[in-house]
């Protein structure tokens, strides 16, 4: 065992949720943005869990968790304790954007993500046919489902990483934003 020096004892840690239907790049968005390098990804059986020092003094855990429809029912698992959450569609699937959109309006009804700030990354922009931004926020319904949180929809391309930074600043933000009023509620408690 180690010491911590200073500099990262003032580190804080986040846990990010990253979740979504399968094939809509969730572990091509997290390996491009660990690695800032594109890697043959399967579709994900359980979970990917990467760490990235922010430079923000906070270091952000991301859960990437599988999308396939017998993993969706166990996503609650992973809610507790989430400082934000990423949520990742295939803009160019639109035979399947009304399933997506289910699932993200069911996540949003769990108590665990009451209030846990939202991206949502339209992913796959570099191929045609991609709904844009205003079109997923508008598909989404975001301003009616997520009017309780801090939100932004971000187009993304995760094999290029266009996007990607923009999107991972605003949900360090958020998740900073979310721990610092957990703890702020968690001392009032305590008094």
């Amino acid at each position: 065992m180690g010491l911590l020096s200073s500099k990262h004892s003032k580190v804080k840690p986040a846990k990010i949720l990253m979740l979504g239907l399968d094939s809509a790049g969730k572990s091509t968005l997290l390996y491009k943005l660990k690695f800032n390098d594109v890697f043959l990804t399967l579709p994900t059986i359980g979970f990917n869990v990467e760490m990235i020092e922010t430079g923000q003094n906070i270091a952000i855990t991301i859960w990437d968790v599988g999308g396939q429809q017998k993993m969706r029912t166990f996503w609650c698992n992973y809610f507790e304790n989430a400082d934000g959450l990423v949520y990742v569609v295939d803009s160019t699937d639109k035979q399947r954007l009304e399933d997506s959109k289910k699932e993200f309006e069911l996540l949003l009804k769990n108590e665990f993500v009451k209030n846990v700030p939202i991206v949502l990354l339209a992913n796959k922009q570099d191929l045609p046919g991609a709904l844009n931004a205003e079109e997923i926020t508008r598909k989404f319904n975001m301003q009616k489902h997520c009017s309780d949180r801090n939100w932004y929809v971000q187009p993304c391309c995760a094999i290029s990483g266009e996007g990607l930074a923009e999107a991972f600043q605003r949900i360090t933000a958020f998740a900073k934003n979310c721990k610092k009023s957990r703890e702020e509620a968690f001392t009032i408690f305590k008094q």
